[in-house]
């Protein structure tokens, strides 16, 4: 069983990612902010995450920025995902490293397809 970190600070898609994980049979755990990511993976290693975009305080292009810069997440898989259909922020989040890209709302298909493709190239 794989564990995934959500960080999502919308409690309705948090809920959504959740149960869409939860049914493909992997352990979740969710936390609000950028900040609560960085403190759970100081404890604790995730396989994957799925972390917002626009979150208050540490949104998901700064969290993804702090990972990359630290040589213990350089294999992570981080799937970033956000309602904006906005090119600049996919292509910000490619350049940074992000693994993957999910738009919201995004089908339960979307979602077990891309952390299937993700899990199966994790090495760490």
């Amino acid at each position: 069983m794989s564990i995934i970190l959500v960080v999502e600070d919308e409690p309705a898609t948090q809920l959504m990612l959740e149960l869409m994980l939860q049914r493909s049979n992997h352990e979740v755990v969710s936390v609000v902010s950028g900040e609560d990511a960085i403190a759970f993976l100081a404890n604790k290693p995730a396989d994957l995450m799925i972390a917002d975009v626009w979150m208050p305080g540490m949104g998901g292009l700064a969290l993804l920025q702090q990972l990359r810069s630290n040589e213990r997440y350089h294999n992570l898989p981080i799937i970033m995902f956000t309602a904006s259909g906005d090119d600049r922020v996919r292509t910000e989040a490619k350049r940074i490293g992000a693994s993957g890209f999910l738009t919201k709302p995004a089908s339960s298909i979307e979602v077990t397809d891309i952390v299937s493709k993700h899990l199966g190239n994790h090495s760490i």
